[in-house]
């Protein structure tokens, strides 16, 4: 058994390490699959139900949810494994309309997926508790979950890099938008301004001459910015406070 069977899992793992139940999953399914056992057939299915949910609900539109649409895959209260597959491929647009060609392709990935989970009822040790004497799954059957498995995030994780998320709603970190901030960071300009009360109005200068004030605490600037300078500034202030020294002003 090799890991090289799940490159694309393993790069969506890599690439959503803040997900804690999607990192749970995938070292669930590490561990079983390295052990051979059937398990990870469980694992393999959970890890593409979870990729799917995840990435519906960092795009899905909030005006028109997926929920909403009138042939919504997962317009019921539980929608199965495939209605979570097929709304994330459609969010998506790897798969328009359902005469769609490239539609045919997926669906044979997510018809064996979901036979493999037959398989997964009979002997996956994870889901539903078997007979104790029940033969294990051979290992051309989880090869093929995890083959199967891997083809749909891989799909589904190459067609969301190709998009760039809403900066507002995103639960992806800065580094993500390198283009926009080069952008922000070649046409905009900062400049800082103390406050009456010892706050920071941070005021950022548009091209076209309109100025966008935000309002910030110190504190917060320093801890978002440079922790180390935060730790610095924390020790000289926790000092001025216990020898009595006064409040620095504004200006």
């Amino acid at each position: 058994m090799s890991s090289d069977w799940y490159p694309g899992i393993k790069a969506f793992s890599a690439h959503w390490r803040q997900a804690p139940m999607l990192q749970q999953t995938f070292e669930t399914l590490e561990r079983e699959f390295a052990e051979d056992n059937d398990a990870c057939i469980d694992a393999a299915k959970g890890f593409v139900e979870s990729a799917c949910r995840l990435l519906i609900q960092e795009l899905d539109d909030p005006v028109n949810p997926v929920t909403s649409w009138p042939d919504s895959p997962i317009r019921g209260s539980n929608p199965s494994f495939s209605n979570w597959v097929s709304a994330a491929f459609r969010l998506l647009s790897i798969v328009g309309v359902r005469d769609d060609p490239f539609s045919k392709v997926i669906s044979q990935h997510y018809s064996l997926t979901e036979a493999l989970g037959k398989f997964r009822d009979l002997a996956g040790p994870i889901s539903h508790g078997k007979e104790g004497l029940s033969h294990k799954l051979s290992a051309h059957h989880r090869r093929s979950a995890l083959l199967a498995a891997d083809a749909l995030v891989t799909f589904l994780h190459e067609a969301y890099l190709e998009r760039e998320p809403d900066p507002v709603r995103t639960f992806e970190p800065y580094e993500r938008f390198e283009t926009s901030n080069t952008t922000i960071d070649t046409f905009a300009a900062l400049r800082m301004e103390a406050d009456e009360e010892g706050g920071v109005q941070a005021v950022v200068k548009l091209p076209n001459g309109e100025e966008v004030p935000i309002a910030i605490e110190l504190s917060r600037l320093l801890f978002g910015v440079d922790r180390e300078a935060y730790k610095l500034v924390l020790n000289a202030c926790i000092e001025a406070q216990t020898t009595g020294q006064d409040v620095v002003e504004a200006g």
